[in-house]
């Protein structure tokens, strides 16, 4: 993990640097493609993704090495021609893996929040799932575990395989020619995010398109058919944390409430949207029926919320920072803390941005909470250098002055 700390050290300055390329350059052609506080969900998402990726939370059902060392048939010798294999192998994984989470009902959870975005940019490609760490995806490794790939080369081709697939989430980038035939382009993957009829649940693959074109998934860009952007069920909140949970908060309700027995069972493994019939009639849920009249999710909000947003993202990354930086010399509970700051800041202030009527009192207990932790850190074997304690001391500070101030002009709120 010390390594992969490294290695976010060096890709999230570049997502960023695209990311604000790709804003200036919609501002330049005046043809802005992010609004404030999507781009600003979508980053928040990515970031509390890291953290559950970089300190390994999750429960692995299945590894590759343990397919690796009793299915191998031959042990090859490193080369070009291997690392070709196994990225081919990888991508062709993804696909299998990524049909799947489309396909099935519990699996859906695992990937609706990278669908949720109602607008389509490279911020997007960084709202990934924090639910997604069951190792389920390995089984799709299995050829390569036969062929004898080492996890070695898995291990380094697999954020490759993904960071590669970020620089295709943009609308700025047209249709590229004979590139089309071999590649996942940023016309194939709009496709991809959109919900129109003609589009939906399409061009599966990660980097190469002949999966797409060999399995019946692949749909073209049409000129006369725009794209429009979210989930059929739109998520209607800004919250990363909760819509990782959302859809899996449907099913349960679903399978309780349901009077069918086999029903109950049944939702999880039926295809993604389906419910039982007498589910449908007690609770009814919002669905786009026409695309084209769809109202994206927003508020009009004044500048001062904007501020009180951009500090708290601000700030964390320079959390992150800080967390990534020492990562290699911090104790299970420092690791703990930055988690636990992290997404308790992204869960507050994103609420707040929501409206949620709990959300302000949420906002100060989690002040408060952070106060007594930083008090009372040597009972709870923290070791934050006096410089941390100060910067993050003034940090809760400021954010309680902001909270304040947000309690007189608090956005109106559509959801309870």
């Amino acid at each position: 993990m010390d390594t992969y700390a490294n290695i976010l050290l060096i890709t999230i300055p570049i997502f960023l640097v695209l990311i604000i390329v790709e804003i200036s350059y919609g501002v330049w052609k005046n043809d802005l493609r992010h609004s404030y506080m999507d781009t600003i969900s979508s980053l928040s998402s990515g970031f509390s993704n890291l953290m559950v990726d970089i300190l390994g939370l999750g429960i692995i059902i299945f590894s590759y090495p343990f397919f690796y060392e009793r299915l191998k048939v031959v042990e090859l010798e490193e080369s070009i021609l291997l690392y070709f294999i196994a990225f081919v192998c990888v991508d062709f994984a993804s696909y299998c893996h990524h049909r799947l989470k489309h396909s099935i009902n519990i699996f859906w959870n695992m990937h609706v929040i990278h669908h949720s975005s109602e607008e389509f940019n490279l911020a997007c490609a960084l709202r990934q799932s924090i639910t997604n760490n069951l190792g389920i995806g390995i089984l799709f490794l299995v050829p390569a575990a036969i062929l004898g790939v080492p996890p070695k080369m898995i291990s380094i081709l697999g954020p490759l395989h993904l960071f590669g697939q970020f620089w295709y989430h943009t609308r700025h980038i047209g249709k590229l020619g004979w590139l089309e035939y071999i590649l996942v382009t940023p016309s194939q993957h709009r496709v991809h995010h959109a919900i129109n009829k003609e589009y939906i649940d399409k061009n599966l693959a990660a980097i190469f398109c002949i999966w797409d074109r060999a399995f019946g998934t692949f749909q073209e860009e049409l000129d006369d058919v725009p794209c429009v952007y979210g989930t059929l069920k739109p998520v209607r909140t800004w919250n990363p944390i909760l819509i990782n949970f959302q859809h899996l908060w449907y099913l349960i309700q679903d399978a309780w409430q349901t009077n069918s027995l086999i029903d109950k069972f049944k939702i999880w493994f039926m295809p993604t949207g389906w419910r039982p019939k007498d589910m449908v009639k007690k609770i009814p849920r919002n669905k786009v029926e026409n695309v084209f009249d769809q109202e994206k999710y927003k508020f009009e909000y004044s500048f001062f919320h904007k501020v009180f947003v951009g500090f708290h993202f601000l700030t964390l990354n320079i959390v992150l920072y800080i967390f990534l930086t020492s990562y290699a010399n911090l104790s299970f509970a420092d690791k703990t803390g930055y988690f636990l700051l992290i997404f308790s800041t992204i869960f507050s202030f994103s609420s707040v941005m929501d409206g949620y009527k709990w959300s302000i009192n949420f906002e100060f207990l989690r002040i408060f909470l952070g106060i007594l932790v930083l008090y009372f850190q040597e009972e709870l074997f923290l070791t934050y250098n006096s410089s941390i304690t100060i910067f993050l001391s003034c940090y809760l500070i400021v954010s309680a002055i902001l909270n304040s101030l947000i309690l007189r002009s608090a956005p109106d709120r559509i959801n309870q």
